[in-house]
C-alpha cells in the first residue's frame, strides 16, 4: 500500500504524521536575500508642504503554487517581498548605515581645579602654626604685683584667724555625745538579743535535727499559755520537744521520728494498740490525723509525728500544731 504524502516547497511530508520524508530532485530553489526582501527606498523630497508626494510602486503579488500528490491539493504561498509598514514615529534616519558599528561616545576631560602656589602654601602654614603657639603672658607692672601680694597675705591672715575661732566642744557636750552613742549601742544589743531569744528554739531544733539525722522542724503554732520547757532533746533518728503550761504541771511532748509508715500503718501499728476503736480521724491540708485521749499521731514525708502528755488539747489545737510543723 502506498504511503500518502504531501509535497510542499520541494519537500515530501507524511500526510498522517507530518514528518518530512525526502526532497524532490531539482525542486529546491535558492534565492538571495535581495530577491526575498525589498530594498529600502530613501526619501526624495525635502519638504512635503511644497512638493508632491512621490508614488511608490505597488508590491508584487505573491505567487501561489499548488502541488497535488495522491489526489490531494494543498496551496503553497511564496512571498518574494515583505511589505513594510511605514513608521510615523521615525523623524530622522541614523547618520550611519544599517549594520555599521555605532560610534563611540565622546569623553570630555574635567578641568583641573586651581592649585595654590607652593610659596603661598608655605606662608599660610607658617601663619597657622604661629596662631596655635601660646602667646607670652604680658609683663605686669610693679604696682600691680605689689597689690596682688598684699591681697594674698590678707586672705591668708583671715583664714588663719577663722580656724582659731572654731570652738572645741565642752566636756559636758562630749559626755552627752558619748552617752548617746552608748545608748544606741545598748539598744542595738538588746534588740539583737531579743531576736536571738525568739529564734533560739528554731536554732536548737535545727541543731538537734542535725545531730539526730532527720529533718525536724519547730512548730510555728503553740496553744495559748504554753511555752518550750527545757532544751530540745534528740536521739538517733528522733527529736522531741516539751511544751508546758505556765505555772502548772500540765504539758505535752511533740516527737518527730524517722518512719516508713503510711497513714494505714500508723492506724494499725500505733493507734489501734493504744486506743482500740476509741479514736477520731480528721483531715487537714492533706494530712490524716488520728486523735485519742488528748493525744495524736500522723505521718508526713517519712516522719512520724506524735503528741503525748496530760495537756487537755482540743482537736482544733492539735490540727493547728500538725499543720504548723
Amino acid at each position: 500500500m502506498k504511503q500518502p504524502t504531501v509535497t510542499l516547497s520541494g519537500v515530501i511530508y507524511d500526510q498522517r504524521t507530518g514528518r518530512p520524508l525526502r526532497h524532490e530532485r531539482g525542486s529546491v530553489q535558492y534565492r538571495t536575500a535581495n530577491q526575498i526582501h525589498s530594498t529600502v527606498q530613501h526619501s526624495t523630497t525635502l519638504n512635503r508642504k511644497y512638493l508632491t508626494k512621490p508614488t511608490i510602486a505597488a508590491p508584487s503579488r505573491p505567487a501561489t503554487t499548488s502541488t497535488a500528490t495522491a489526489g490531494t491539493v494543498i496551496p503553497v504561498t511564496t512571498t518574494t517581498a515583505t511589505k513594510q509598514q511605514p513608521v510615523h514615529k521615525i523623524t530622522k534616519f541614523a547618520p550611519h548605515p544599517i549594520g555599521a558599528p555605532s560610534p563611540r561616545p565622546k569623553t570630555t576631560a574635567a578641568d583641573i581645579a586651581p592649585v595654590a602656589h607652593p610659596l603661598v602654601q608655605k606662608a599660610t602654614a607658617k601663619h597657622q602654626v604661629a596662631k596655635r603657639a601660646p602667646q607670652p603672658a604680658p609683663i605686669k607692672p610693679s604696682s600691680v604685683l605689689k597689690q596682688e601680694a598684699i591681697a594674698d597675705a590678707t586672705k591668708r591672715t583671715l583664714m588663719t584667724s577663722q580656724k582659731k575661732e572654731v570652738k572645741q566642744p565642752s566636756r559636758k557636750q562630749r559626755i552627752n555625745q558619748s552617752f548617746s552613742i552608748a545608748s544606741a549601742a545598748l539598744g542595738l544589743l538588746l534588740l539583737g538579743g531579743y531576736l536571738t531569744y525568739l529564734s533560739m528554739p528554731n536554732i536548737s531544733t535545727r541543731v538537734a535535727a542535725a545531730q539526730a539525722g532527720i529533718n525536724a522542724n519547730y512548730p510555728s503554732y503553740k496553744p495559748s499559755g504554753y511555752s518550750l520547757a527545757g532544751p530540745v532533746a534528740y536521739q538517733q533518728g528522733a527529736v522531741s520537744m516539751k511544751f508546758a503550761a505556765n505555772g502548772t504541771p500540765v504539758a505535752y511532748t511533740l516527737t518527730q521520728a524517722r518512719s516508713g509508715w503510711d497513714s494505714s500503718a500508723v492506724l494499725d501499728n500505733y493507734i489501734t494498740p493504744k486506743a482500740g476503736e476509741q479514736y477520731t480521724t480528721t483531715t487537714a491540708n492533706g494530712l490524716t490525723i488520728y486523735t485519742f485521749d488528748h493525744e495524736a499521731a500522723w505521718v508526713n514525708g517519712g516522719i512520724l509525728y506524735t503528741i503525748s502528755g496530760n495537756a487537755p488539747l482540743s482537736n482544733e489545737q492539735i490540727q493547728h500544731i500538725a499543720t504548723s510543723v
